[in-house]
């Protein structure tokens, strides 16, 4: 896998991200103890700045060319997921009928989603309460992050 073009500082540990000239193809969540990589490429420092700007405030718009991967219905449920703004959350299985699905598979392509952050699947919700987040269990560092962009938003979700 090719190296992060970046690692920034977040209130919550640190954002990594890849990008090459076209676009921004990856954004991870990284624990407090990853290595900072200041920015380097176009693309990177904008990333980074756009990322910086949505710490200090949530309703900053991010306006980045993107790197979609994935499946036609990855990016269908991914494409939803865009659609929902800041401070507002869905379930997914809201997003599912909206995109004509299933809440299970909605969940598994949320959980894929390279793009976090600019791609807000933090906004998608179980039924029951917050979900997991980023295919990870429902505990620990990955739900604390989507627990932290959340509030952020002004969102709290038990």
């Amino acid at each position: 896998m090719k190296p992060f073009d970046a690692v920034i500082d977040a209130p919550f540990g640190k954002v990594g991200i890849r990008a090459d000239e076209a676009c921004v193809r990856e954004i991870v969540y990284l624990p407090d103890d990853a290595d900072s990589i200041e920015p380097h490429g176009t693309l990177a420092r904008e990333a980074a700045g756009q990322i910086r700007r949505y710490f200090d405030s949530p309703s900053m718009r991010f306006e980045l060319p993107l790197g979609i991967g994935g499946t036609a219905f990855q990016r269908r449920v991914w494409q939803g997921i865009s659609g929902i703004a800041q401070g507002q959350v869905w379930t997914y299985g809201q997003l599912a009928r909206v995109i004509g699905s299933v809440p299970r598979a909605v969940g598994q392509a949320c959980g894929s989603n390279p793009l976090p952050i600019v791609i807000p699947c933090h906004r998608v919700v179980a039924a029951s309460g917050i979900g997991g987040f980023a295919h990870h269990p429902r505990d620990g560092f990955y739900r604390n992050v989507k627990r932290w962009l959340l509030a952020h938003e002004g969102v709290s979700i038990a």
